[in-house]
């Protein structure tokens, strides 16, 4: 009897490949997270210089945010939480594309920062829930570092609304881009000293050496650990 339908062997499977692809991403969401985030590091460039650029990038920022919530759910955090503070960021995302008042940014970035410190919260709970190094705990050391970096950039941000002038850089008369925060979070974290962005207002002050600390720490508690129980049971 014949059929129109095509025979596969079992490596033949037009869908296989898609199959594969899904399950390794399932199995490794601080991978995702990881490549999102420094996928919008580098987008930020060619679509934050216009209206235009800003709403693209504000779809960019919704599906980080999405990934982070999917890799949180993936953790021990409780992802009922995550979702009640990242509908309301995602809905400012889009707000924030159209409109660049000062109590949007505000609220905004009042949301996010919180997402994101709580997304990182959840990351590191899952690199210490149990005395195994996965690949996507591995992964998740990365993600959770960049995470922090990202919601230092909207604490700064925050700032900057409430006491304006708070951080200074090449031109001392303009409010710094959100970017450029993000640029001096990434340098205050990783202790690099390499922005130009300056905090100059003793609240920014306070909230830079607040960073200052928490990239230290996470190196001495988070990276400390992983490297310890790596070599623990290679040495077994």
């Amino acid at each position: 009897m014949s059929t129109d339908q095509p025979v596969y062997g079992p490596h033949d499977d037009p869908h296989a490949e898609r199959h594969r692809v899904r399950r390794v991403l399932g199995k490794n969401p601080s991978a995702v997270l990881l490549a999102a985030q420094l996928g919008g590091v580098l987008a930020y460039p060619y679509l934050g210089d216009n209206r235009l650029g800003s709403a693209l990038f504000g779809v960019v920022q919704l599906a980080i945010v999405g990934t982070a919530l999917w890799a949180v759910r993936r953790t021990p955090a409780l992802s009922w939480v995550a979702v009640g503070i990242g509908v309301p960021a995602m809905v400012f995302t889009m707000v924030e594309a159209l409109s660049d008042a000062s109590w949007v940014v505000l609220v905004s970035a009042l949301l996010h920062a919180p997402l994101y410190f709580y997304i990182s919260y959840g990351m590191i709970r899952y690199l210490f829930h149990d005395d195994r190094v996965t690949t996507d705990e591995l992964y998740a050391t990365g993600a959770a570092f960049t995470v922090v970096a990202w919601g230092f950039a909207y604490v700064f941000t925050a700032a900057q609304v409430v006491w304006p002038g708070s951080f200074i850089g090449s031109d001392a008369s303009a409010q710094r881009e959100w970017f450029e925060l993000l640029y001096l979070s990434f340098s205050t974290l990783t202790s690099v000293g390499l922005s130009d962005v300056v905090p100059v207002e003793p609240h920014a002050r306070s909230l830079v050496m607040v960073e200052m600390l928490a990239g230290v720490l996470y190196v001495a508690l988070v990276v400390a650990r992983l490297v310890g129980l790596t070599v623990s049971r290679a040495n077994r």
